[in-house]
């Protein structure tokens, strides 16, 4: 399976016609057919629904899409960084985290890297945990900030000096905008909208016995999104302090009581090979760290 035909796919894929998938890719329309019917032939599976004016993936063209995709990315990823100069340091540094306030951690950093070294560029990917472990596993990532518990068979990690507080996003009309915190029996006959991820770990916790009892209405995996559908009269999103700027809003944050904080860790692959730029930003982490300088 070369990288050439994979290309050709993820073409076609796109644009969900031969014609003009061979196009854009600047080769014949029969070309481009036998290329693919050949891949069909490789792989033993059919990976499109052939009409008249369209072709759609099927369920192994939908597998194999998510998995071009990750090579291709992962072959440009390694070239640059073979292709920077052992004289400077330079390159791509990438990141995955969920929406947490606690990225200024990492963009001050960033922002002391880059005055010293201004070639290196940051590369931010949000996604929930799930997301970023998988990619993180398969070398599309550098380093992941994740809430929670570290597997320390797998990753190395460091620990951001500060925590996350969890509590309920409102509107200013909301029954319950007037309190100052909010507890489990304030929750209980309210709508709820949570991560997709659900309520587990410390929230889980922190609700005890009462968390299957919620009424969750929706899942979010965007925190704007939720602050939109909050806003809409759908529920209360439950999620992270300063993540939604409220002031001057129809929005209020009320935090969890008794008050519930969590804690991020800026971690990576155990034996991880990095390029000469992820090195100096683990460095600076560590001094950082070290020195609580941020």
């Amino acid at each position: 399976m070369e990288l050439r035909v994979l290309n050709y796919f993820l073409a076609a894929a796109r644009e969900e016609n031969i014609t003009r998938a061979a196009q854009t890719l600047h080769i014949t329309q029969p070309t481009l057919s036998k290329q693919l019917m050949e891949l069909e032939d490789e792989i033993g599976k059919k990976l499109f629904i052939r009409s008249n004016r369209k072709i759609t993936l099927t369920q192994e063209g939908i597998l194999l899409q998510k998995r071009a995709q990750e090579i291709i990315e992962l072959v440009r990823k390694t070239k640059s960084e073979l292709e920077q100069s052992s004289d400077t340091v330079s390159g791509d540094i990438y990141i995955g985290a969920g929406e947490t306030d606690l990225i200024r951690y990492v963009a001050k950093i960033a922002k002391k890297l880059q005055k010293e070294y201004p070639l290196v560029r940051f590369h931010l990917e949000s996604g929930d945990s799930q997301n970023v472990y998988e990619k993180l596993d398969k070398g599309l990532l550098d380093f992941g900030l994740l809430f929670g518990s570290v597997d320390m068979k797998k990753y190395n990690s460091i620990s951001i000096p500060a925590k996350d507080t969890w509590g309920v996003l409102m509107r200013n009309d909301s029954a319950l905008a007037q309190r100052d915190f909010i507890t489990a029996k304030d929750l209980m006959d309210k709508p709820l909208i949570v991560s997709r991820q659900g309520i587990n770990g410390e929230l889980r916790n922190w609700f005890k016995s009462d968390a299957d009892r919620l009424n969750i209405v929706a899942t979010y995996n965007l925190v704007f999104n939720a602050s939109l559908m909050v806003d809409e009269g759908i529920g209360y999103a439950l999620c992270l302090d300063k993540i939604i700027n409220t002031k001057g809003s129809d929005f209020c944050f009320k935090p969890l009581y008794p008050q519930l904080g969590i804690s991020m860790n800026i971690l990576w692959k155990k034996h991880q090979v990095f390029s000469k730029a992820s090195n100096q930003f683990l460095d600076y982490l560590i001094k950082n760290q070290a020195n609580d300088i941020v």
